[in-house]
């Protein structure tokens, strides 16, 4: 129970946005407590959820926080608040109170300039719907997060997560045109626009994609769309890991053009039953015969080196989310997902390291970006992993993990000489440090 010096005055939020869109917490239902505790360190409590219903609310809501001393982890659907650091509330400060704003209910198509690639959308809105929507006009928003059937724009900008097609399409910060954003005083700000080329103001899109709420929460948001194409193939060569790593050069230096080009490690080759050794799973989408063709081209590689090579046509999209559903694990258990950086002539390297005999590993051949996910592991090995990759020129962050596995180590890891503009950065935005407080690199 929360005691009565912890306690909201409810009244004046109810005046904000309704009775029916707050709810305390001992009777919000058990599930959803235990989704939203894991991104919350023990011993800090929540008071309630707040759903605003439009961005005038939103903006009332974070302007009380700022006035009362309240502490706000905003989310969506929750699908991603396992990712990342833990909200920590600072005595020093005098926070007492944490709210969960969330903007599931801010979830409205805004605009859809069909003739212009672009649509405008509230926060809220599911990836899964508005793909529905933009399919029926023949467009899609390139992007390819987890949990892509309850994941939310807004969670998706907040965590960067652009998925396999970022080889064509590149990021998710390259997908957006515009933003809109309550700070943390409450007052609405905007960064971009609603036209491919534009160029006013400062680039508030980038320094939003990844920012896990810590520096604002996001209101609206504009997307550059693209045109669904007319055929889609994949192939998959599995085999030994040196002649995967030169038919993935002999790929990338090719004349070929696919959207996606993953590398799996051996048991990630295995729960999908494609095979003995690495993996490397390519997707062309163009026109038909185009498809054809560089499949064709791909599996004469594979065919040269030895491997087992295999093109997939009309089961490719029950392959790609069988994939994505090893990988990125839901939420509520006990394993652990990493996501890593290396450079990319190293993956293959890095995806035979013996931490990943039995277990699961994906990376982006063209950018060395990818996942790591674990059924167990200690805090000790993670750390030597995170050692290689920082060796190679990259990175490792613990995503999702067991809340004791996260109190261990620091699940960032990032010391570089970024960090202080980091911290100017979140002292500029949130002063008073009232957004998703402490759960950030270095501790922001």
């Amino acid at each position: 129970m929360i005691s009565k010096e912890n306690r909201l005055n409810i009244q004046e939020l109810e005046t904000i946005v309704g009775k029916d869109n707050i709810n305390l917490w001992e009777n919000i239902d058990p599930t959803k407590q235990q989704q939203i505790s894991q991104a919350i360190a023990p011993n800090n409590i929540i008071n309630c959820i707040i759903y605003p219903e439009t961005q005038a609310q939103l903006s009332d809501v974070v302007a009380y926080c700022a006035q009362n001393n309240c502490v706000i982890l905003p989310c969506g659907s929750g699908s991603k608040l396992h990712w990342g650091g833990l909200l920590k509330v600072d005595p020093t400060t005098h926070h007492q109170k944490i709210i969960v704003v969330s903007c599931a209910r801010l979830n409205r198509l805004i605009e859809h300039a069909v003739g212009d690639l672009t649509v405008t959308v509230e926060p809220g809105i599911k990836y899964a719907e508005l793909q529905a929507t933009l399919a029926k006009v023949g467009q899609f928003l390139a992007i390819d997060p987890a949990y892509s059937e309850s994941a939310t724009l807004g969670g998706i900008i907040a965590t960067a997560d652009t998925g396999s097609i970022r080889q064509r399409y590149r990021g998710v910060r390259d997908m957006l045109l515009g933003i809109s954003f309550v700070r943390s005083d409450g007052k609405i700000a905007k960064g971009g626009g609603r036209v491919v080329k534009n160029v006013a103001g400062y680039d508030l899109m980038k320094l939003f994609t990844g920012s896990y709420g810590t520096l604002g929460i996001i209101s609206q948001l504009t997307f550059r769309v693209y045109p669904i194409q007319e055929a889609s193939g994949t192939v998959v060569l599995v085999g030994e890991k040196n002649n995967i790593a030169k038919a993935t050069q002999t790929l990338l230096s090719s004349a070929l053009t696919p959207v996606a080009v993953d590398l799996l490690s051996m048991n990630l080759v295995q729960e999908l039953d494609l095979g003995k050794g690495v993996g490397l799973i390519v997707r062309f989408q163009t026109v038909i015969d185009s498809v054809k063709e560089q499949s064709k081209k791909l599996l004469e590689v594979g065919n040269s080196l030895e491997l087992n090579s295999t093109y997939y046509h009309d089961d490719e999209a029950e392959l790609w989310n069988k994939l994505k559903q090893k990988i990125c694990h839901v939420h509520g258990n006990t394993k652990i997902t990493c996501k890593i950086g290396v450079i990319p002539n190293r993956a293959v390297e890095t995806l035979s390291k013996p931490a990943l005999e039995k277990n699961l590993g994906l990376i982006h051949g063209g950018s060395g970006l990818g996942k790591l996910s674990f059924n167990s592991i200690t805090p000790e090995t993670l750390l030597e992993l995170r050692q290689w990759c920082e060796s190679q020129g990259g990175f490792l962050t613990v995503l999702a993990a067991p809340l004791e596995i996260k109190q261990k180590l620091d699940v960032w890891g990032y010391n570089q000489n970024a960090l202080d503009m980091m911290r100017r950065i979140k002292q500029k935005f949130d002063p008073k440090n009232i957004l998703n407080p402490h759960s950030f690199v270095g501790g922001i």
